[in-house]
């Protein structure tokens, strides 16, 4: 499987789980407050923060909106103006990468035209991050494959056949870099829906590094993605949950995503190798509750041994049970006492 490298980071099999805290708009229009959570976002130590990098007019039809209530989902304010208050103005992308870079975090974006690709690519993000929404529209995923950097596609409400038209377009421009990372796009995301086996099938269909771009509650879904070898997981990330906003409410708050790092590093460690072999924690323990011959009773020197001679007992300091056959029917060197372990050097 291939690995790629964002920033100093390489990603894919074998590697620690890049952990992205996705802010999108949960700046909630504030210089000061995007930058308070990419504070946030180092101290609980993810690799990356996120953010969206769109227009209102350039992502959306204003009309389209208008008489499809059902769209709006719980917003108590038309489509159009949520996404007016979500824009991340252009002028601050180049104060955030700066800011991000002090704090030696990661900072990327997803463009939704070309213009933010072009300002992303200029800023010299390490990735781009392509959302699910924009996974059929192929002339800005092409644009945006041109500029050379990794690409982290979501694949939320996509079938195999549009994810595979999206990877060819990609490879197509030249860029080999990609991650998918399967998604299901509901907010929150029941977890009945999760599907996280799914990733495994875009990793190996692709061949390409995979991960998981989560809505669910809490870290239950990540850390299954985790163990089925996920090495992307993308979270949404606040330090408010009441506060209001599109994203504010099926965020993980701060202390939620350092719960989640933390146990994905434990399991990280937990996972091992493929290998079965003994550990260092086990060297004592296998003494401890596996078995070895015990004399059950006097046993001259001399003397021949039989089955009632002899009883497998712990800890395991003589002979295993598994050689009984090569020590019944054997003499004594010395005098074994009952109680005292059957050695090679004893027979």
């Amino acid at each position: 499987m291939r690995k790629i490298r964002i920033g100093e980071r390489w990603i894919g099999e074998g590697e620690p789980t890049y952990i992205i805290a996705e802010i999108g708009s949960n700046f909630d229009g504030s210089l000061e407050q995007a930058k308070r959570l990419v504070d946030l976002a180092k101290e609980v130590e993810a690799d990356a923060v996120k953010f969206q990098s769109f227009l209102p007019d350039k992502i959306i039809a204003k009309k389209g909106f208008e008489s499809k209530t059902s769209f709006q989902a719980t917003w108590e304010k038309p489509v159009y103006e949520v996404y007016c208050e979500a824009t991340l103005p252009r002028e601050w992308h180049q104060k955030i990468a700066e800011y991000c870079h002090k704090k030696d975090i990661h900072f990327f974006s997803s463009p939704y035209d070309r213009e933010a690709a072009d300002l992303l690519s200029d800023i010299g993000v390490p990735a781009f991050k392509i959302g699910s929404g924009d996974i059929t529209f192929l002339s800005l995923m092409e644009y945006i494959a041109k500029k050379g950097k990794p690409i982290i596609l979501g694949t939320g409400a996509s079938s195999m056949g549009e994810v595979e038209e999206a990877v060819n377009t990609i490879r197509a421009a030249g860029n080999q870099d990609i991650v998918l990372l399967q998604c299901i796009t509901n907010y929150p995301s029941p977890f009945e829906h999760a599907n996280i086996r799914a990733m495994v099938t875009l990793r190996e269909a692709f061949q390409v590094p995979a991960g998981y771009s989560d809505h669910t509650p809490g870290s239950t879904v990540p850390l299954g993605a985790v163990a089925l070898g996920a090495c992307v997981i993308e979270k949404h990330f606040t330090f408010d949950k009441t506060r209001t906003g599109p994203d504010h409410p099926f965020a993980m708050d701060v202390s939620e995503m350092a719960t989640m790092i933390r146990d994905i590093r434990l399991l990280e460690a937990a996972l091992g190798s493929p290998i079965k072999q003994l550990t260092p924690a086990e060297a004592e323990t296998v003494i401890l509750q596996r078995r070895s011959l015990f004399a059950k009773v006097d046993i001259p020197a001399d003397t021949t041994i039989t089955t009632d001679m002899i009883e497998p007992l712990r800890p395991a300091i003589g002979i295993t049970p598994q050689y009984i056959h090569l020590v019944t029917g054997k003499k004594t060197k010395v005098d074994i006492p009952q109680g005292e372990p059957i050695t090679w050097e004893k027979i």
